[in-house]
């Protein structure tokens, strides 16, 4: 389904504000680079909020490149790839129409609600990096784009009360476990299930609704030691980050990747403090000193840890932990020890397969389906090592689901963001995984567990879902196969039925 195009003023024009094309953008005179407009009041610069009517879309403070904005010759392969063009057919709702907007936004064009309503609706799958022939950065372009648009554009009323809400919730480990509690006497309540005929929610509050759909049945979390020693000859001494939504809705596969690394000969370090959000969701969403804070404390608590390896199970927390150095870049106390730090970074199957497996496997006679997650396939193009790792389980068969680099439309808090094209793009998804006819899909991120759930039970299927850590250790705690199938099921739920179609979030919607 196409929408009209909106992009402000014509694209073709050069400069808006008297500008030669392609002249460097400098911050206006006598005016600071805008700071973070979620910040505390009276911690920002002035002028932080937004831009002002008539300026050029982007300040001083890391632009996108016009160099990597060159590379791309809009050749269209991306185009396939691209989870909102697939949607929508819009040409500036795929990564070379973005690429344009950034283009006039380097020559003077305003950041107008339309332009920032583009750049917002991209889900940050990265698909189109694998895609592009010409070695196209979108990865480095829509980062740099996001913090500018984050600082310097005003959002309507709504969209800044949901974004507020999302980021005082979510990235904070603490808040998310003392949800638990109110979210296991609301599903035994029966409101839930009242709710869901009625269609109540899903009506009158659709953010809500896609939460409660996300959330997964809640288990007991067991608690982690601060070090968990090697089972045999130490190999490496590797820290271990537990995550946000990670550790507060899937502690047994923190629980498994532990127990998986130290059967393979590693000193798990998870302490020595209290770990919090490494930032992934806060860059992915532009909140840059956001990030950058999240980002200090993780690394103020493992700087003494004598660390060989970190080791990551969230696949959109690892591409942020090893770009820490392009975060921390300007930061004159931290820089170097971000680029060290972020050397070190490996997904989990990454470095069990760097290490090579010493550990039995004992036979799972199962069929699985992988799932890519998009920031391990496209963003850290780790394919190959958890295929290899699960294909190394005797009685396993892994089948392949079709159009895998397609996203499943979580994208960090995307889907929260826009329930109704996740949803849609979930649905999709749901599809090719249930045309494989496995048991069993296994994949390497939190949310793309959450949202194929969903989409699931909502398809009426029946699956169990399990990260690539349960798998492994299921197999090395020769655990019947059974268990693991039970573990973590998406079963038909015909009360939460969500949007069989969607459209284009309106740009006007929350303005």
């Amino acid at each position: 389904m196409g929408i009209p195009h909106q992009s402000g003023r014509d694209p073709s024009a050069a400069s808006a504000a008297g500008r030669p094309a392609g002249e460097p953008v400098t911050a206006p005179a006598g005016r600071r680079p805008a700071g973070d407009p979620d910040a505390p009041a009276g911690s920002r610069p002035v002028d932080a909020l937004a831009a002002a009517a008539g300026e050029p879309a982007f300040d001083a403070h890391h632009p996108p490149a016009a160099e990597l904005i060159a590379d791309c010759v809009h050749c269209g392969f991306c185009l396939p790839t691209c989870p909102t063009y697939v949607l929508w057919g819009e040409e500036m709702d795929s990564p070379r129409g973005r690429i344009h907007l950034m283009k006039v936004g380097l020559e003077g064009e305003p950041l107008t609600d339309s332009m920032a309503t583009h750049f917002d609706r991209c889900l940050g799958c990265m698909s189109c990096v694998t895609a592009c022939p010409s070695g196209v950065r979108y990865d480095r372009l829509i980062a740099d784009t996001r913090q500018q648009v984050h600082r310097r554009h005003r959002r309507g009323p709504q969209d800044r009360a949901l974004r507020s809400a999302v980021f005082a919730l979510f990235p904070y480990p603490r808040r998310l476990r003392l949800l638990r509690g109110p979210l296991r006497a609301y599903r035994a309540s029966g409101l839930r299930r009242l709710l869901a005929r009625t269609g109540l929610l899903e009506r009158l509050a659709p953010t809500l609704a896609a939460l409660d759909r996300l959330t997964p049945p809640l288990r007991r979390r067991p608690r982690l030691p601060a070090r968990l020693p090697a089972a045999g000859p130490r190999r490496a001494v590797v820290g271990m980050l537990t995550g946000c939504v990670q550790d507060a809705f899937f502690p047994e596969v923190n629980a498994a990747t532990a127990r998986v690394l130290a059967a393979e000969g590693c000193d798990v370090v998870i302490g020595p403090g209290r770990q919090g959000c490494c930032g992934a969701l806060s860059v992915h969403n532009g909140r840059e000193e956001e990030a950058r804070r999240f980002a200090r404390r993780l690394l103020d608590t493992f700087a003494t840890a004598g660390l060989d390896f970190f080791v990551v199970n969230a696949a959109g927390c690892g591409s942020t932990l090893k770009e820490y150095g392009e975060l921390l870049r300007d930061d004159p106390r931290y820089a170097a020890l971000a680029a060290d730090f972020a050397a070190k970074v490996r997904d989990l199957s990454e470095l069990l397969d760097e290490l090579g497996p010493v550990a039995t496997r004992h036979p799972l006679p199962v069929t699985i389906a992988y799932h890519d997650a998009c920031h391990l396939a496209h963003a850290q193009g780790v394919r190959e090592q958890p295929r290899r790792l699960l294909r190394g389980i005797p009685g396993l068969e892994l089948r392949e689901i079709a159009d895998p680099e397609l996203c499943c439309g979580s994208a960090g808090v995307w889907n929260v963001l826009n329930p109704g094209p996740a949803a849609e793009l979930g649905d999709r998804k749901a599809r090719t995984v249930l045309a494989t006819g496995a048991r069993l899909l296994v994949t390497a991120n939190p949310g793309c567990l959450m949202q194929v759930a969903a989409s699931v039970a909502r398809a009426g299927g029946e699956l169990a879902l399990a990260h690539t850590a349960q798998v492994l250790d299921a197999s090395l705690q020769h655990r019947d196969v059974e268990e693991l199938l039970g573990a973590g099921s998406a079963r038909p739920d015909p009360g939460r039925a969500g949007p069989a179609h969607t459209s284009p979030p309106d740009p006007e919607a929350s303005r």
